[in-house]
This record gives structure tokens, sequence and C-alpha cells, in this order.
């Protein structure tokens, strides 16, 4: 008889993987972007994982095998700390695609962006746009910023920077946010 505990089901390529904060609230930020991909890739992609962490951390990697190399590679598409934010969806799925399926179109994900990236704090709340945790500014076709994803973002103070006041369910609050 199989130790359940011990068997591991196949990793099946390509898969990402994206690391989420659970301090911080971003599960369903994570389980977003997860859904934007399966809906644009399908069954391009072999998985994806969504992965519990605390400490700030959202991270996206992809595992795949470039052409027909045998080599697996893992390469880091995506990382909070170090891009100063979250990606546009649009972004994600094209360093995606850059990866598993260069010629694959993308639609409107494939057209430049009219906005940039990033916002100074101190203009946040003009013409709409509304700051979000990790300085991302976003709008909707309203100008009003709402966005799907900010149920569970983290919300800023009048400096910019996250208001972290539950913590997580044992009542710690994440290093990084605080």
């Amino acid at each position: 008889m199989t130790d359940p505990t011990t068997h591991t089901a196949p990793v099946v390529l390509p898969r990402i993987a994206i690391t989420y904060c659970t301090q911080c609230k971003w599960l369903l930020r994570a389980a977003y972007f997860g859904q934007e991909l399966l809906s644009t890739f399908g069954t391009t992609i072999g998985e994806i994982a969504l992965i519990p962490a605390t400490g700030g951390i959202f991270t996206v990697y992809l595992t795949h095998k470039p052409g027909d190399t045998a080599e697996v590679h893992q390469v880091l598409i995506w990382d909070r700390k170090a891009e100063g934010g979250f990606p546009e969806t649009k972004i994600l799925k094209q360093q995606i695609r850059n990866h598993i399926n260069p010629e694959k179109k993308l639609g409107h994900s494939d057209t430049p962006s009219s906005k940039g990236s990033k916002i100074d704090p101190s203009t946040a709340g003009e013409a709409g746009v509304t700051a979000k945790s990790g300085g991302v500014a976003s709008t909707d076709s309203a100008g009003t910023g709402s966005d799907p994803l900010v149920a569970d973002a983290v919300t800023t103070t009048k400096e910019g920077k996250p208001d972290v006041q539950a913590g997580d369910a044992n009542g710690q609050q994440c290093e990084d946010c605080t």
C-alpha cells in the first residue's frame, strides 16, 4: 500500500507559481492573476500554484522547458519588492507569453498602455487615480480608481505607506507592511 503523505503528483509544465503574503491579504489578488492567465493561455499552461507565505512577498515564477530542449528553466516573472508594486495584468500576460509562446497574439493586451506604471504618491487621488499598495496606480474607464483587486489590497496612508491594522489570523502584522 502507498503512503499518501509521501506521494507527490507530477509537475505539469509550464507551471506558474504565485507566492503571496497572507498577512497582507493578497490571496484574492494572486487568484485573480491566476484566473487571468488561465483564461488567456488555457491548456498551454500546465498548472498554476498559489503559495501562501508571509513577509510582504508577492512573486510570480514560471517553470518551463524552452523550445525543444529537455532542460527545465525557472524564470522570475515578477517580484513586488524589486518592481515596487504589482504588475498590470497585461504586462504579466506579455511576459509569460514571451517565454512559453512568443507567437501568440494577446489582442488588446498587446497594445501599449496609456497609463504610467507608477505614480507619485503626492498626486494620488487627482484625476481619478488611486494609489494602491506598492505605489502602483490604476483607474477604471470612468476614472474612479475602482479595481477588482482592491477588495484584498492593503489600504495606504496619506504618506503612501501600507496601512495594516488587523494582521493575519494570529494577529501578527507583516514586517514589510507595518
